[in-house]
């Protein structure tokens, strides 16, 4: 009788620590993180390590689920989303000044004379301005930003000032400020749809392109052009943003440890980042491309009345103070 009494406790007690593992598993909080990028992109392997970095800040009690190549949504859809609640977090940049037009610094041509000027914007006042503006119009929080591989320009021969472009033929995304800005700068630029480039480089329709060097590389342009010239003529960042609804029900304690997992995870893939504009050039030089050092300065001079005429007249005084350091 008495063995039976303790069996009955046994699974009692059992029973409540189940009930109990239950209960807090069901308290738990899971943010659902969608981005654009591959599993190799160095923003996926970052936002793996915030997932890691905040488990570990909260014992657990908050996991993240990183869901890579659009396969939650496209950015547009996870924006619109995380303002109507359905959607917790994702990784965007300037697609955001469609309320925020303070978010179109983040990609300016020749505002950003070197990464190190970047970063002193991003982290500065006017970065603060950028966020403070993208959380009261968007609503959504950014909590760390992540660089981007400078775009430069391809040829067929090479290009280190502005007055050597001669009407080139180059293609273009189709942006209004990036049209203007190559028209000002001599060359002859051709708006067209990405996947159209490397066949029309090939065939002679254009003579050159400008991406960045993960985008040359992954195009193969190296099979049809022979030089980088090293224009990074448009330096950018890029935020990792959670909801601002979701981030309103999250405890002071736990706001804390989605920041330092933030800072923590910019940190990791600014190692990264460097770590792979290195090894791109190291891949490239080796598939036959030369790497050309071009005039700087010049390009940004001749560039700069062309930006300044098609930036919005919100953030016109602050592009111009941008030149001007």
């Amino acid at each position: 009788m008495l063995n039976i009494l303790k069996l009955k406790k046994t699974l009692l007690t059992g029973l409540a620590v189940t009930l109990l593992s239950t209960s807090a598993m069901a308290a738990d909080i899971t943010l659902k993180l969608g981005h654009l990028s591959n599993e190799d992109n160095t923003w996926h392997k970052a936002s793996v390590k915030f997932g890691e970095e905040l488990k570990a800040l909260t014992n657990g009690r908050i996991e993240v689920e990183v869901f890579p190549n659009s396969s939650l949504g496209k950015e547009m859809d996870l924006i619109n989303g995380m303002q109507l609640g359905t959607a917790d977090m994702t990784i965007t940049g300037e697609s955001l000044q469609n309320w925020a037009p303070m978010a179109a610094l983040l990609a300016v041509p020749y505002a950003y004379k070197s990464l190190e000027h970047m970063d002193s914007v991003a982290s500065g006042s006017i970065g603060d301005d950028i966020e403070a503006q993208i959380i009261e119009k968007a609503r959504i929080r950014p909590i760390a930003y992540f660089a981007r591989g400078p775009r430069n320009l391809t040829s067929n021969r090479p290009i280190k000032h502005p007055d050597e472009l001669n009407g080139l033929k180059q293609r273009v995304p189709n942006v209004p400020l990036f049209v203007d800005v190559w028209k000002a700068l001599g060359s002859q630029p051709t708006p067209m749809a990405f996947s159209e480039v490397f066949t029309s480089l090939q065939n002679g329709t254009i003579d050159a392109q400008e991406n960045p060097l993960a985008l040359i590389k992954s195009a193969n342009f190296n099979e049809v052009q022979k030089f980088v010239n090293k224009t990074e003529h448009v330096r950018s960042w890029i935020y990792l943003t959670i909801s601002e609804m979701k981030w309103m029900t999250l405890s002071d304690e736990d706001k804390a440890a989605v920041m330092e997992a933030g800072k923590r995870a910019q940190a990791y893939e600014r190692e990264l980042f460097l770590v792979d504009e290195k090894s791109l050039v190291a891949e490239l030089k080796g598939k036959g491309m030369t790497f050309v050092e071009v005039d700087g300065a010049a390009f940004a001079a001749k560039a700069k009345e062309a930006v300044l005429a098609n930036v919005k007249p919100e953030i016109k005084a602050i592009v111009e103070g941008l030149f001007a350091e």
